[in-house]
């Protein structure tokens, strides 16, 4: 007999499963859009591995043991050699991949976790605001499943338990209250500064060159509508997301709030250069889709075609067991029966006949070989537009050949899928995670609280507790253009002399020296990316004094190993063209300055 109090229970859990609850379908869309960030901003490091992770760059490992805040470690710092931070890199990829498509995926997450804190405490003055969000969202997606749904762990789940729709833990709420955490925080961080207030905040964010984008320059001609945009952040910023908490109508609410931070985030993305940022933001807004979202579009999709869809396999080859269940998920096409065609003999006389697996469409005709694969293709809501490319004569050619290539040895084949296993998937409640979860919350939460306000906790109980927000990386302070976006603008001018006595800009490729001011196009080519637009930022700061030395040697190295004889670079000077941003209708003015005079003579 069902007492009260089991009554009540329920009936509570009930109430709070849809505004503390995450949709696993949400969760995975989370997870994918986390992954490709992380794989793309992988590619764009190691771009610069050399300049930014070795001894060989602008921070060795020496200037690292100097500026390192305690408790920061890194495997990175392990080795100063080009090739120990390609072999980390390519670790890291390895496990971004399998978190992508969802394969132990927990391992996955944990492995990318340590790895993605390890890379960034390696260069410091590089860590943009990006990099602290991901950090924090990488921490917590550590405690979810986001692995249980269009991941190679749920089409190879053997379990007879079907999963929930969606799930309740300690994890959602933090997730829910960290994604509070960066936009209130640093709303509450803006209020200090007058600029925010007044509206003149986003007009000084689109004249900073060093991030504005042509789009957002145009803007700048247009100042009452900066004035709305500034307030339209702000507010938005304090309030939009504890919409997701709103306890009634909250699918609606909950939607309202991922559509509107997606536009607001791509509004940002528009204007100002910031890297990986908008995409991130606007990924980890997929987390909080509500249910009704991925049932409505999931009822739509359901066409006929879809619905009687039918694919056959070799009961006897588990390579082509394995590959139809993971085809299935990546192609999203829940519920398509997985058949084996040895129960149906008309079935298994055409998968002999034909050496194929057997794709049956809703009007009875089927298919085989790459056909099958291009017709299957055509069914997905994702990977359809791949279609006219399959259907190319020459692919059709080469993947009939490819897939008659693998039916011939199945065998040989299977070694690359033996890896993956069959296993049971379930999502089990653990009351010790839960609480875990929210303790490691309030934690953060207390970290957000000292950096807006640092005198509000005594300092030595603080620092008893500090080294687990050190060594976690979950010190967390939300200042992207907080107080203020910044106003000290310009650009860099980096004459070189030559052996054979000629002066070049080496910041510009070895072309003759140009003080006038770059255009926007031109700076975008100069600071090549997120990372390096942050370091020359930096430069600027208090922190240049120590960064300057190691950047002058850095720019002797990288040009005299490309260059020889008279070419090679003798001494350099570094200019800072120093223009800060000036209140609006004021005249800017450029004053020139030497930051550092470098000899490169006696370096090795």
């Amino acid at each position: 007999m069902v007492t009260q109090q089991e009554t009540s229970k329920t009936s509570w859990r009930q109430k709070l499963e849809p505004v503390l609850g995450l949709d696993l379908r949400s969760l995975a869309a989370f997870r994918i859009g986390i992954s490709i960030i992380i794989l793309v901003d992988l590619f764009t490091r190691f771009g610069d591995l050399t300049a930014h992770y070795t001894d060989f760059g602008v921070l060795p490992r020496t200037l690292l043991a100097e500026i390192a805040k305690p408790g920061h470690w890194s495997l990175h710092a392990i080795s100063g050699e080009p090739i120990v931070q390609a072999l980390l890199f390519a670790v890291a990829a390895f496990f971004a991949l399998l978190m992508l498509v969802g394969y132990r995926t927990r391992v996955a997450t944990i492995a990318s976790w340590i790895l993605l804190i390890s890379m960034h405490n390696r260069n410091p003055v590089l860590i943009f605001a990006a990099d602290d969000v991901l950090r924090a969202l990488m921490f917590w997606a550590m405690f979810l499943p986001w692995g249980a749904c269009y991941s190679f762990d749920s089409a190879l789940n053997t379990s007879q338990r079907q999963l929930p729709e969606t799930v309740v833990s300690g994890a959602t709420f933090a997730l829910m209250c960290q994604q509070c955490f960066i936009y209130i925080f640093s709303a509450a961080i803006k209020t200090k500064s007058p600029i925010w207030v007044d509206g003149s905040a986003v007009y000084y964010a689109l004249s900073f060159d060093q991030y504005v984008t042509p789009f957002g320059h145009f803007l700048l001609n247009f100042q009452p509508i900066l004035k709305v945009f500034t307030q339209i952040t702000l507010v938005l910023e304090w309030v939009g997301p504890l919409v997701i908490f709103i306890p009634f109508r909250n699918s609606l609410f909950r939607l309202g709030a991922v559509v509107t931070f997606i536009g607001l985030h791509a509004g940002f993305g528009l204007t100002l250069n910031i890297g990986i940022f908008p995409f991130l933001s606007i990924f980890s807004w997929l987390a909080f889709l509500p249910s009704s979202f991925w049932n409505n579009l999931e009822q739509r999709l359901q066409t006929p075609a879809r619905q009687g869809l039918k694919i056959y396999f070799d009961a006897d080859c588990g390579f082509c067991k394995k590959v139809v269940h993971i085809l299935r998920t990546l192609l999203i096409l829940p519920g398509t029966p997985l058949l084996m065609a040895q129960d149906y003999p008309d079935i298994y006389a055409d998968m002999e006949a034909q050496n194929s697996w057997v794709i049956e469409d809703y009007q009875g005709k089927r298919h085989f070989k790459f056909k099958g694969i291009v017709y299957v293709v055509s069914l997905s809501p994702v990977f359809r537009f791949l279609v006219p490319l399959l259907s190319w004569k020459p692919v059709m050619a080469g993947g009939t050949k490819f897939y008659e290539a693998i039916a011939s040895n199945r065998k040989f084949a299977g070694n690359f899928t033996k890896p993956f296993k069959f296993r049971p998937l379930e999502i089990r409640k653990s009351r010790f995670l839960n609480i875990l979860a929210v303790v490691l919350l309030i934690y953060a939460l207390i970290w957000n609280i000292q950096s807006y306000a640092p005198d509000l906790f005594k300092r030595k109980i603080w620092q008893k507790t500090e080294a687990i927000g050190r060594v976690t990386r979950l010190d967390q302070s939300w200042s992207i253009f907080a107080p203020a976006p910044p106003r000290d603008d310009g650009w860099h001018i980096i004459p070189g002399k030559l052996e054979n006595g000629s002066e070049v800009d080496i910041f510009r490729g070895g072309n003759p020296v140009n003080w006038d001011k770059p255009s926007l196009s031109t700076r975008s080519a100069i600071y090549h990316n997120m990372q390096w637009r942050t370091y020359f930022i930096n430069l600027n700061r208090a922190i240049g004094k120590k960064l300057y030395p190691f950047y002058g040697k850095y720019l002797c190295y990288a040009w005299n190993i490309k260059h020889k004889g008279g070419e090679k670079l003798e001494t350099l000077n570094i200019y800072f063209m120093d223009e800060r941003t000036v209140p609006p209708g004021e005249k800017q003015t450029v004053e020139k300055k030497l930051t550092w005079e470098q000899t490169c003579s006696n370096l090795p």
